[in-house]
């Protein structure tokens, strides 16, 4: 099982087919650790990339964050939000671009995930609840990595699960020897992403195993169950996973809180269904 694991680890980590992320992205980072940059420089540096802008202002303005057709430009986007989380919605377009070219199913089942924690995390009063929210989009990055560089033992992946009615995570770790969320951590890492966006791809299906993030983690947790159970996209497989006790505890959740979740969440995904469908139609006829 170990030299399997080290062949395979070798292989997803080769930087000759690991995608990259836009130099912008790097820039941004560098900017945010000035207290001096002010917020028309930050944005000179998205708008510089009208790829990338397009994207930041699309998911500015999708479901996820409340601005529906009212942010137009990226400096109005940093006022509101924040440069934090405008820089993690950089991170995330540039993600995505790279999961719609790949897995459609579970791009959506992300983008799903994405709205859900915004719920949760508005509704549980939890903190920063972008960065939630962000930490949900790109809690399965690492199922994408798997399909990029391991693509022989990604339909393995899927004929074991099809064999065994085991979830993608069991068949992950009997055909890999190691999982997405291991993946994930590493990839996160590797593009210097925050913390307290590591700890919640690394455990969002071990909560336990969280430390400093463990609220965070909780959310994305609740999130990535919530839209399994929804039927909202597919992220590998169609097994529904129990809310683990520790992230139950920690969420402070009752049968009420989450029954008013869901309900929200439920009309929520209509708005969301209709955003997927029309990024898709876009893609396809640029195309």
């Amino acid at each position: 099982m170990d030299d399997k694991r080290e062949r395979f680890s070798r292989t997803i980590k080769d930087t000759r087919s690991l995608p990259t992320l836009p130099g912008v992205i790097a820039k941004l980072n560098s900017l945010a650790d000035n207290d001096k940059v002010s917020t028309q420089e930050m944005a000179r540096v998205v708008s510089a990339d009208q790829v990338l802008s397009a994207k930041v202002l699309r998911l500015v303005n999708s479901p996820f964050y409340g601005f529906s057709g009212r942010v137009s430009t990226v400096s109005n986007a940093l006022i509101l939000l924040g440069v934090n989380v405008v820089k993690s919605l950089a991170l995330s377009s540039s993600i995505f671009e790279i999961m719609e070219k790949h897995v459609v199913g579970l791009w959506e089942h992300s983008l799903g995930a994405g709205v859900a924690a915004s719920i949760i995390a508005r509704r549980l009063g939890l903190p920063e609840p972008e960065e939630v929210s962000t930490a949900a989009l790109l809690h399965d990055i690492g199922k994408v990595i798997i399909k990029i560089n391991l693509k022989d033992e990604y339909d393995g992946l899927v004929r074991l699960i099809a064999e065994k009615d085991i979830t993608m995570l069991d068949a992950e770790r009997e055909l890999l020897g190691m999982d997405h969320a291991e993946i994930g951590e590493w990839l996160a890492r590797t593009w210097y992403m925050p913390e307290k966006l590591i700890e919640p791809i690394a455990c969002h299906h071990d909560v336990s195993k969280s430390s400093a993030q463990q609220l965070k983690t909780s959310a994305v947790h609740l999130a990535d169950i919530l839209i399994k159970a929804s039927a909202f996209g597919f992220s590998g497989d169609e097994l529904v996973p129990r809310i683990q006790p520790v992230a139950w505890k920690m969420l402070d959740l009752d049968a009420e809180k989450l029954g008013e979740i869901i309900v929200e969440l439920e009309e929520k995904l209509v708005e969301v269904r209709n955003f997927s469908m029309e990024i898709q139609s876009v893609d396809d006829a640029n195309a």
